[in-house]
């Protein structure tokens, strides 16, 4: 898979996850317009975006846990997907809005993705997602 594969991708986002983005995108650009939220709406306006209870359980959406697999390591790390307000990394808890938050939104398992990094470019795949709000028909997250 090359570079631009990466980045075009499809991706697929719930309705209530996009909803409760779109309001997240609104109230920080009028607090700071921000390379990441602009980085977040376009992820949104290419989505696939279907109903809750359609995305299938490999789909990583808000509040999943996912573990990721660094494909230039090979170590692993597991995050949940988090809004802002819930983020809190030393819990494991990744923001939307930081880079690999949006990166990984929509993903499913399997998919590659690359993002900078002040060090060079990190290379990550999907490697399972551990817990899905929507599989597990957690409907009131």
């Amino acid at each position: 898979m090359n570079g631009s594969d990466m980045h075009e991708k499809q991706i697929f986002i719930t309705e209530s996850d996009r909803e409760r983005l779109q309001a997240l995108i609104a109230k920080q650009r009028v607090e700071t317009a921000g390379k990441h939220v602009a980085t977040l709406q376009a992820e949104l306006d290419r989505a696939v975006v279907v109903p809750p209870r359609e995305v299938t359980p490999d789909v990583v959406t808000m509040r999943s846990t996912v573990e990721l697999t660094d494909l230039d390591t090979g170590e692993t790390e597991t995050h949940t997907l988090v809004f802002p307000d819930e983020a809190d990394i030393d819990q494991g808890k990744l923001s939307v809005l930081a880079p690999i938050g949006t990166a990984v939104l929509g993903c499913r398992v399997g998919d590659e993705f690359e993002w900078q990094v002040p060090a060079g470019v990190r290379r990550l795949r999907v490697a399972g997602v551990l817990y899905q709000p929507e599989a597990a028909e957690d409907w009131d997250l």
